[in-house]
């Protein structure tokens, strides 16, 4: 591959047809592999082959979703040339560098003996590499349509969260029997279900729809964050709302109308929250905030960072095996799970590698945010706040590939274009 600074040439007549039905066909099959990731719960993948058990065959830990879009890559990549604009150049290096590091990495930990382990690098970080590269080979219309998708999907999930939580009825199946009902949507978790509710809200303000329907759609999702039970991430939703008042531009405004503009705004947007609050607490969707924020969840996610103190330095240079992890928070801590990526990771790859995957993840990740809109930006920070609360980052998920997927979707505006290919 080669870039060029021309113009891409335009085709006529049957070369031009054949590359619009090529680029349908793309999008519609990016689309419905894409939604496959999303929507298909673990759950729901363990009721056709062992995905997230202990036993079962290697080919059966990796999401059919996964399957999809690693098979869709080759043929998005190599059909047909692939225009890129400015910083999409850095965004397509960036991704194949990336990929190709977290191959590496995954070989590594197949020939030193933790294979098993590997899957969740694979299944959630992998997996976003190779839906970055197939949504940078679409046109910017197309990448924007795919955002628009995974948008809805979203709204869907917050609605069916929304239904199951006044039901308290399960759409989806579920494994864990909690004290409380939560529900979950279109997601694994009701924390997973409250952080995605919780992030689409920032991303929900960029899409190109009207604005009554992106308020109706930053609505649902807030609602559906509040639905979930997942308290963190509904506080943090709130404080978003707050900052893309604040801080996302309203061009069509001079500098000072656009101050009173948001201040008056924003003193609505306050008034109108405290009724609603109230009014949730009232249908008991927020009944969980009757305690403190400080409970017995809390403190587990806490104290389970002690289990540090039972590790050798070289287990903390070279890693250890997670069973027997888990096995320490079980009976030292008396803990049921490790609900921290920080330990995971760090007992997976051991302190220099998880530096090392840290690194080739947050540069990945910097490239992405550092062309993105203010609510993009804000909508990450929600994201990566609520989900680090908890083991999400270091478990088989399809949140991080969401997150990727609506970063390149609603990425500014670039100028002239190049050719690659």
């Amino acid at each position: 591959m080669s870039y060029s600074a021309a113009e891409p040439q335009l085709v006529g007549g049957d070369d031009a047809r054949r590359q619009n039905a090529l680029s349908l066909v793309f999008f519609l099959l990016t689309a419905v592999a894409l939604l496959m990731r999303f929507s298909i719960t673990p759950e729901i993948m363990n009721s056709m082959v062992e995905y997230s058990t202990l036993e079962g065959a290697t080919w059966e830990k990796v999401h059919f979703g996964s399957y999809a879009l690693f098979a869709l890559l080759p043929f998005a990549l190599f059909s047909r040339p692939i225009v890129l604009r400015g910083h999409e150049i850095t965004l397509f290096r960036t991704f194949v560098r990336y990929s190709a590091l977290l191959i590496g990495l995954i070989g590594f930990m197949v020939v030193t003996g933790r294979a098993g382990s590997s899957g969740f690098v694979l299944d959630t970080y992998l997996v976003a590499g190779a839906a970055g590269l197939i949504m940078l080979s679409q046109n910017a219309e197309a990448r924007r349509a795919l955002g628009d998708v995974t948008l809805i999907m979203l709204l869907v999930s917050a609605l069916i969260g929304i239904f199951e939580a006044v039901t308290q009825t399960r759409v989806l199946p579920y494994p864990l029997t909690e004290d409380v009902f939560r529900p979950t949507g279109l997601t694994e978790h009701p924390l997973a279900f409250g952080a995605m509710c919780a992030t689409g809200i920032g991303f929900a303000t960029l899409a190109r729809w009207p604005l009554w329907l992106r308020l109706m759609a930053a609505f649902v999702l807030f609602i559906g964050c509040a639905a979930s039970g997942a308290r963190l991430a509904l506080l943090i939703a709130g404080m978003q709302i707050v900052l893309l008042l604040l801080f996302v531009p309203w061009t069509q405004l001079s500098a000072r109308h656009e101050r009173q503009a948001k201040t008056i705004v924003l003193v609505m947007t306050l008034v109108a929250g405290a009724a609603l609050i109230s009014l949730m607490f009232a249908a008991g969707l927020l009944s969980r905030f009757g305690d403190t924020l400080f409970d017995e969840n809390f403190m587990a996610r806490i104290t389970v960072y002690e289990v540090f103190g039972y590790a050798t330095p070289r287990e903390l240079l070279m890693g250890k095996d997670l069973s027997a992890v888990l096995e320490i928070v079980n009976t030292k801590l008396n803990l049921p799970y490790i609900e921290s990526s920080v330990v995971v990771v760090v007992f997976l790859f051991g302190i220099p590698l998880a530096l090392f995957f840290v690194w080739v993840v947050g540069r990945m990740m910097y490239q992405l945010l550092r062309n993105a809109p203010v609510a993009g930006k804000l909508a990450t920070l929600t994201f990566m706040l609520a989900v680090l609360s908890n083991n999400a980052l270091s478990s088989k998920t399809a949140m991080f590939c969401i997150v990727v997927v609506l970063l390149i979707a609603y990425q500014r505006s670039p100028p002239a274009p190049a050719r690659l290919g």
